[in-house]
């Protein structure tokens, strides 16, 4: 069973997702919160496996809750998945960069959301190809940077580093699998080995490093 925190300012969206949460099978509620601070006390007391995060809230909003989270030993295997009102978000970098799995729009479908739940409880990301083409753009246009490569950058091959672009470019592995021209389960080794080496959580800090490290 997946046990859900649900996190946000709005009653009405809260209640939307526990209904949701709650007529799905294998899911269940670990708890409610309103404000950052809270998201926090409640995640350390109930250990939740997926926090739904709203970003912009009263007190500590979902950036800094989502670093607090993420940055406890005693929460290493909770996931927590952003959830905001609009695309440009000028905040999903930073949730990204403080650990957050996943970034979804609030009109997501149900099943996609669903999905998207269960994708993160398992260890995986969850960033759309439009949001994460999107992020790429604003990033890249509007944030001037000078690289701060990975320390352990140099223990990627060439073939992994080449991997890590293609999913900071937004691709799945079926589409890295068929633009290098190997097997999904090859291009899913090379990510999956680019994580262990670079100490990824999961693929979206891939694509934090990828910027970091001036390979995106």
């Amino acid at each position: 069973m997946t046990s859900v925190l649900l996190v946000d300012d709005q009653e009405l969206v809260r209640l939307g997702l526990r209904a949701l949460v709650e007529a799905t099978e294998g899911l269940t509620i670990a708890g409610e919160a309103a404000d950052g601070i809270a998201a926090v006390a409640l995640a350390r007391a109930t250990r939740p496996d997926v926090v739904l995060m709203d970003i912009r809230m009263p007190g500590i909003d979902g950036l800094e809750a989502t670093r607090r989270i993420v940055g406890d030993p005693d929460l290493s295997h909770t996931r927590v998945l952003v959830l905001t009102t609009f695309e440009l978000d000028e905040y999903v970098f930073d949730a990204l960069r403080h650990g957050a799995s996943g970034f979804l729009l609030k009109n997501t479908p149900p099943a996609t959301l669903v999905e998207a739940i269960e994708t993160v409880a398992d260890g995986g990301a969850l960033l759309s190809p439009s949001v994460t083409r999107t992020l790429i753009r604003e990033f890249t246009a509007n944030a001037p940077r000078r690289p701060r490569p990975h320390p352990r950058l140099a223990d990627l091959t060439e073939r992994e580093r080449e991997v890590v672009t293609l999913v900071a470019e937004g691709m799945n592995n079926k589409e890295i699998a068929e633009r290098l021209v190997v097997s999904p389960a090859t291009a899913r080794t090379h990510v999956s080995r680019a994580m262990i080496k670079l100490g990824a959580r999961d693929r979206a800090q891939l694509v934090v490093f990828a910027f970091q490290s001036g390979l995106a």
